[in-house]
């Protein structure tokens, strides 16, 4: 049947984590224990009130047809939620809900972008970003961090010597997936000046806005300037445990969000209807249940990030986003004789049952990069699994 296929799919391509989680799932079978760090999904429930919503909204024949940008109630209590966290003022025409927020990715490209277009996007980074600008013709220009004693900051003479006439998006993940990386005000306000300078649209995935250990969310669509041009990805998969629920917004500007709402007629006609009534019982219900995620996920990351730092030729920040750890391998790998992060990777997970992902599995390697890194997430996986785990990674690596 490949003789059938448009050109274009050739371009097209993959959540290469999924691979990973393959190759643990068949280890699994052989009744191999693996300790899953490679997928970040979570094995918290979701709360309570918001499956009861969901159960309620089925029970009241919430499953027809419903408005395409999304029902009135989940758009109002989006709104008010987000608009709140950010300091801006928002109306239900500033939203159009989405099954999920990596539909929000696609509509932004395909709405704003032009073949031939070039679009900044982050480099490691969700690999759904070049995917897509591929798939729709467009130039995709990445760009890099670099590696700083607290974790990871914007490399922003990658992203300024790449801009050029062409240039027209730019896709920015503060609490940023792979690194945890997190812009502190002044180098979002710089990236928000060069936005302003050359005139670039931004798509600001903001997955992980609420997964913080301290301190308070930042968006760069709260700078001055920057919310008429700005594009908000928001999701419950995270906040809310809601991964499988296919539940997520884009928002900002009523004349942009109109057009991604026009996809929405065209893609799926609209959320799944009792879904987002469950959306509206996330937003406005009791969030005990997420602060005890959040002390959860604390506890993992701290025991996990100690362990890695024990471990030979290993290192690895604390970082206050997410539930990844961008480790550092590179000494690791000396250590072994191994040339690259992938044969790392194959060795740890066969001899111990670690199961991660690298950093190669977030977009082709930048042509100046030196170290190797390994993204462990901690979503997934018990905090005795993760001691059990990295013991034995441990153990191997001396």
């Amino acid at each position: 049947m490949s003789r059938y296929l448009a050109d274009r799919m050739s371009k097209l391509g993959t959540e290469t984590a999924f691979a990973v989680g393959a190759e643990a799932a068949e280890m699994a079978s052989k009744g191999i224990k693996v300790y899953p760090f490679h997928l970040g999904d979570l094995n918290i429930p979701t709360p309570r009130h918001i499956r009861e919503a969901a159960l309620k909204a089925l029970e009241d024949g919430k499953t027809g047809y419903c408005p395409t940008p999304g029902i009135a109630p989940l758009r109002e209590a989006l709104a008010e939620d987000v608009g709140k966290a950010r300091g801006l003022n928002l109306g239900v025409a500033n939203v159009s809900v989405q099954p999920g927020g990596k539909p929000v990715i696609g509509k932004f490209i395909m709405a704003f972008m032009n073949p031939g277009d070039e679009v900044l996007y982050p480099n490691p980074g969700f690999p759904i970003y070049e995917s897509m600008i591929r798939f729709h013709g467009g130039v995709p220009k990445p760009y890099g961090f670099i590696e700083v004693e607290d974790g990871f900051a914007l490399d922003f003479e990658a992203i300024e010597k790449q801009i050029t006439p062409k240039t027209k998006l730019l896709i920015y993940n503060n609490y940023h997936n792979p690194t945890s990386a997190s812009s502190d005000e002044a180098e979002m306000q710089r990236l928000a000046e060069l936005c302003l300078k050359h005139d670039l649209l931004v798509l600001s995935d903001e997955a992980y806005f609420d997964i913080l250990y301290s301190g308070e969310g930042k968006s760069i669509a709260s700078i001055p300037g920057m919310f008429e041009r700005t594009i908000i990805l928001y999701t419950f998969s995270k906040k809310f445990a809601m991964t499988g629920w296919r539940l997520g917004a884009a928002i900002g500007p009523e004349d942009l969000i109109s057009h991604i709402s026009r996809f929405n007629v065209n893609d799926e006609s609209c959320t799944a209807h009792f879904v987002q009534w469950a959306g509206v019982a996330a937003l406005k219900g009791p969030m005990d249940e997420f602060y005890s995620m959040m002390e959860t996920l604390r506890e993992r990351r701290d025991v996990a990030v100690d362990l890695l730092n024990s471990m030979k030729g290993v290192r690895v920040s604390r970082p206050n986003s997410t539930f990844y750890l961008f480790a550092n391998v590179t000494e690791a790998m000396d250590n072994l004789g191994m040339k690259t992060v992938e044969e790392f990777r194959k060795k740890i997970l066969d001899e111990t049952g670690v199961s991660f992902t690298t950093r190669n599995h977030f977009g082709s390697p930048l042509p100046d990069e030196k170290q190797y890194y390994i993204r462990l997430a901690y979503s997934g996986i018990s905090v005795e699994d993760i001691r059990e785990g990295l013991s034995k990674m441990k153990e191997l690596l001396g």
